[in-house]
């Protein structure tokens, strides 16, 4: 006897991305911000030779020219904690550093250990270069896969977001990401950054059980 309705499919653990982009003038104020830092911090130096990554030092969130990207990610984790459903919590910069990469250049997969949440604003992006990849966090569902008739978010690895000048990429830390090589002629030019909630030690860090 046949099934007379197709299964509920019941999606569970579901990850999740966000992304945005900022106006016009707040776009163009980030980029002034971040290409001064970038001239500041390379007086000097050679340009990016094909095939590397350029990172500047990981505490750019307290420069003064850094401060507009700094307010924009604050203001956009809001609705990220309240999509998730945590309440009011003050949430800090643990990082928050420049990516220069040359044509040529990857981003191997990695994650950002120790963070609640981590982001990337993109200052300069061009075709061939303007993509940001999201790997299954599962490791054991590569064990068996199958060959599929369409790629779908049940049954891929992996996700590749397209992005542009001015986008802004919120997601877990934990969650695993990469970045194809730069497949254009110019630098890809980014701004990554973690943020953690300000009192996790003093408020969040006791057992969820409490006290015995």
């Amino acid at each position: 006897m046949g099934m007379t309705e197709d299964p509920e499919v019941i999606r569970l653990f579901p990850s999740y991305v966000a992304k945005v982009r900022a106006p016009d003038p707040l776009r163009d104020s980030i980029g002034q911000g971040v290409l001064a830092t970038v001239e500041d911090l390379r007086a000097g130096q050679p340009d990016v030779a094909a095939g590397e990554v350029w990172q500047s030092p990981h505490g750019l969130h307290r420069l003064a020219a850094m401060q507009p990207l700094v307010a924009y990610a604050a203001e956009v984790a809001g609705p990220v904690l309240e999509f998730l459903r945590i309440s009011s919590r003050a949430l800090s910069f643990t990082g928050c550093w420049i990516n220069l990469a040359a044509p040529g250049a990857e981003v191997k997969m990695h994650a950002h250990p120790n963070n609640f949440l981590s982001g990337v604003y993109y200052v300069q992006v061009q075709p061939g270069a303007d993509t940001l990849n999201f790997h299954d966090p599962r490791p054991q569902t590569g064990i068996i896969r199958p060959p599929v008739t369409e790629l779908t978010a049940y049954n891929t690895d992996q996700v590749v977001v397209p992005v542009e000048v001015g986008a802004l990429v919120l997601f877990p830390a934990w969650l695993p990401h990469s970045v194809s090589a730069n497949r254009s002629d110019r630098l890809r030019i980014s701004v990554s950054f973690n943020l953690m909630f300000d009192a996790f030690a003093e408020t969040m860090g006791a057992p969820l059980w409490g006290e015995g």
